[in-house]
């Protein structure tokens, strides 16, 4: 019943990968979805995993079993996230992205720390169900009143709004250029491509953008290789003195053999490359293929140049004492990933992303939501730019106050503050993680003794 419920509930949330296979995967429709039902049947079996360790649980010590349910779910989480094709998507604590008072619990211990508290809501719900024990009724209110107490905080720090009146202010423009996929592989669209992105550069320019950040791969040539072509986007920096974020391809060769990175290339306000950032976490399907030998028979949807190569470092840019750090893509899902920007000083969290693989479903959405908790795990602001949407910035506190539409040509500018202060998920990371982990082990051992003393 576990890898039953997974299947479903993943096949509902990832469907679109079907779609985007099948649309840019050259793969026939029925192999697409195909890929699609494996992926939920795979990530299926850490829900299975989940439901056989919690019904060893509660057959070996009951109801009280039953509570360690919350450890157990976060443990199966966050080994989906690393095993499960490296993919942690709509995990169950990004459902609180949104719920403003709640998702300020993220602050203090991450995504997995909102998965547990849902964990601990519905196990509470689930027990009093089932039992009408003393404890368990106890136990039960403790959870009501661990609620109230997370509501109420979440109220309260939200109320004070210190990260949104202290800190250097700074103003951002976002450009969505709204280049359709197929567009970016035309060679006869280059100077089309490139004159649309510098003329809604002038217009953030001319709204007071002191930066201004271009999405992912949102130059149709090699930025610092391709001279002529990125002239007049360097000629722009240098007038207007603003410095650039370039979502960009980079080609390097070393011996005869070339590497592909994504990445994004800071220009001074010089209109001179000070800095590249290259993508460490590669999306599976989408930049490369997950067990090739496999897979042989299916493509990356980056077809035409092949597999990219992951970068080494998550590197801050330090922009005159102003450091920032740039996710692309699919890296915004991850928490470790912008807390090990903020580690080295990151000040502000950008994005810069390709939706348009996703067309109009609601891959967008999951895509935008699960990035904006990055922003109260880390206490920054966060900004976005994506090609076809959604766009957009996120204060500390998670409340969107800029978001463009899908498939629509956007300038947007959004007023931001530089922080330096550390929340305590920053100090401390993926505690809950590690203790679920800790938590489920336990429970493997003490569940055999159990069973092996039955037996005898």
């Amino acid at each position: 019943m576990g890898v039953l419920t997974g299947v479903v509930y993943f096949a509902c949330t990832l469907y679109w990968i079907g779609g985007v296979m099948a649309l840019h995967g050259s793969l026939p429709a029925i192999g697409a979805y195909a890929l699609m039902i494996g992926l939920a049947l795979h990530l299926s079996l850490f829900v299975g995993l989940f439901a056989w360790l919690l019904g060893r649980s509660a057959g070996s010590f009951g109801m009280t079993g039953v509570w360690l349910a919350p450890w157990l779910w976060v443990a199966s989480e966050w080994l989906r996230a690393w095993l499960g094709w490296d993919f942690p998507w709509v995990l169950l604590g990004s459902s609180q992205a949104s719920v403003i008072p709640v998702v300020q619990f993220a602050s203090v211990t991450g995504v997995f720390g909102l998965s547990a508290l849902i964990a601990t809501v519905s196990t509470a719900a689930a027990v009093l169900a089932l039992s009408r024990r003393r404890q368990d009724l106890i136990g039960a209110a403790c959870v009501a009143a661990l609620m109230v107490a997370i509501v109420a905080g979440g109220a309260w720090r939200v109320s004070q709004g210190t990260l949104t009146t202290s800190g250097t202010p700074l103003r951002v423009g976002l450009l969505q250029g709204n280049v359709p996929q197929t567009a970016k592989q035309d060679p006869n669209l280059r100077d089309e491509i490139t004159q649309r992105y510098i003329g809604l550069s002038r217009q953030a320019i001319g709204a007071g953008a002191q930066l201004v950040i271009w999405p992912e791969a949102s130059t149709p040539f090699y930025f610092d290789l391709d001279i002529l072509m990125s002239a007049p986007i360097r000629r722009l920096a240098a007038e207007a003195q603003v410095p650039f974020i370039i979502g960009t391809d980079e080609l390097q060769r070393v011996n005869q053999t070339d590497f592909n990175y994504n990445t994004a290339v800071l220009l001074g306000a010089d209109g001179k490359s000070k800095a590249t950032y290259r993508k460490v976490r590669l999306v599976p399907f989408g930049e490369y293929v997950p067990f090739r030998k496999l897979l042989f028979f299916v493509g990356p949807l980056v077809e035409s140049i092949g597999d990219f190569t992951p970068g080494t470092e998550f590197k801050v840019f330090d922009l005159n004492g102003t450091k920032f750090s740039v996710a692309i893509c699919y890296e915004a899902v991850y928490g470790h990933i912008a807390r090990a920007f903020v580690s080295q000083g990151a000040q502000l969290l950008t994005t810069i992303t390709n939706d348009a693989w996703f067309e109009r479903s609601s891959a967008a959405y999951q895509h935008f939501e699960q990035a904006s908790l990055r922003a109260v795990e880390q206490g920054r602001y966060l900004v976005r730019a994506a090609n076809t949407g959604i766009s957009g910035a996120v204060d500390p506190y998670g409340r969107v106050i800029a978001e463009t539409g899908l498939f629509e040509s956007a300038a947007t500018t959004v007023d931001v503050r530089l922080q330096s202060g550390r929340t305590i998920y920053n100090r401390i990371g993926d505690v809950v993680a590690w203790a679920s982990l800790v938590m489920t082990a336990a429970v493997v051992f003490l569940t055999r003794r159990v069973r092996t003393a039955s037996r005898q």
